[in-house]
């Protein structure tokens, strides 16, 4: 199988290379070092990481996973300070979050393509003591080689949702002898751990938990001042956080109804892809929607609008915290796959999101068990919905602090899987 994967690798790559310039040029993030992906490293680099031989090389993906990692090294180091850490990522968003954010001594890097070639020149330069990779990153090539070259490799806070688990499992064959390859599979529940044995029974499988309830806010986090955009006075904000096609339409139509009766409520409106921004500016202009875009507009004056087109990178949480009701994207208009709630839960703050979330079930349930959150069944609720939050404060303060609680009552996960990994370092 791996001679086949690497024969094709290539032709496949060529398919695929328009779209990943494209995503190169449109996304926003750190962009300079991207040759790393196929391998290339600049002379300091290889210094760095020849300096760091004998490192944890963690890999994430983009900017939810790379947040989780750099909260898993930090409480690792601060159980073991001798501990050193390679952090990689594949988007341009996650790596600028990375670099942003990385202690100084953790060494930043994009994770080369999966080809063997690129995979290989990485892992003879580093020599990594352990590979940890987050979530659902089953590559071929970086779980062979790393093998090959009696490197661990583990799984953490892997997950494995509806539409992915079919998937898995039709081809578990080709995914079951991968999946042993993993010295240790962190699993986030029982419902994921059922699946990942489905496809490989030999897996050895550990349920810890989600990581990302161990989130931390930082200790920095400085309200934004959007007196720029909206004007001095103090107005209620509502977020339309991470959303996708057809949702910031179906939004800003409610908002705009809700204008009637608040007639100084402020929108916010936060995509998943931030090079999504043209498209959403089109949208709102057809609604007749006075709005500026933060993207090429810092808020310095100019005349006060009601609506903010946040196509930026890096500062939802900021976005988060001046919010009085936030609105969950990847949940309304034909989507259900969901965002995770749990930035919004941390900061206390009233959430409205769809009925289905499927690739976050688990912390749907647990908010919805507790009350702690508003679940709009239909679209067409959703103004409604809004209506009943905005007039009633309290109900929001009541809400939010359920959030808060239900989520810290399911912390953990982050301690465990360092004490595990620990044992086999």
């Amino acid at each position: 199988m791996k001679f086949i994967y690497n024969l094709l690798f290539p032709v496949v790559f060529l398919f695929f290379l328009p779209g990943l310039i494209y995503k190169l040029v449109r996304r926003p993030g750190y962009k300079q070092n991207f040759a790393e992906r196929f391998g290339i490293f600049s002379k300091a680099k290889k210094q760095r990481l020849a300096d760091a031989r004998g490192a944890v090389w963690v890999h994430a993906v983009s900017v939810g996973e790379t947040m989780v990692a750099l909260s898993l090294i930090r409480q690792w180091r601060a159980t073991n300070p001798e501990r050193r850490f390679v952090l990689s990522t594949t988007t341009t968003t996650g790596q600028a979050l990375a670099r942003e954010h990385a202690p100084g001594d953790v060494v930043v890097i994009y994770c080369p393509l999966d080809f063997f070639l690129f995979v290989r020149k990485l892992l003879r330069l580093l020599r990594p003591a352990m590979l940890i990779i987050f979530e659902t990153e089953i590559w071929p090539n970086m779980i062979y080689e790393s093998v090959a070259a009696d490197i661990p490799v583990t799984l953490v806070n892997a997950r494995m949702s509806d539409h992915s688990s079919r998937g898995y499992y039709r081809f578990r064959r080709v995914f079951r002898p991968l999946l042993e390859k993993f010295a240790v599979i962190c699993v986030q529940s029982e419902v994921d751990r059922h699946r990942f044995a489905s496809v490989s029974p030999l897996a050895n499988l550990w349920v810890f938990g989600n990581m990302k309830f161990d989130q931390h806010l930082p200790d920095n986090l400085i309200p934004l001042d959007l007196s720029g955009y909206f004007g001095e006075e103090k107005q209620p904000i509502m977020l339309a956080a991470s959303t996708h096609p057809g949702e910031e339409e179906l939004i800003a139509a409610a908002w705009l109804q809700l204008k009637n009766e608040f007639p100084d409520l402020r929108l916010i409106i936060v995509p998943r892809h931030a090079e999504r921004g043209t498209e959403i500016m089109h949208i709102l202009k057809k609604l007749n929607i006075p709005v500026r875009r933060r993207s090429n507009d810092p808020g310095k004056g100019g005349e006060p609008v009601s609506c903010l087109l946040a196509d930026t990178t890096g500062e939802m949480l900021q976005f988060m915290q001046v919010a009085d009701v936030v609105i969950m994207g990847k949940s309304l208009a034909g989507q259900n796959e969901g965002h995770n709630l749990i930035e919004p839960a941390l900061l206390g703050k009233p959430i409205v999101t769809g009925s289905v979330l499927k690739n976050f079930r688990f912390i749907f349930n647990i908010l919805k068990e507790q009350e702690a959150l508003v679940v709009v069944e239909q679209d067409k609720q959703l103004k409604k919905a809004l209506s009943d939050l905005f007039r009633d404060e309290s109900c929001r303060q009541t809400l939010g602090k359920k959030a808060k609680q239900a989520i810290n009552v399911h912390t953990g996960a982050t301690e465990k899987t360092i004490n595990l990994l620990e044992e086999m370092l």
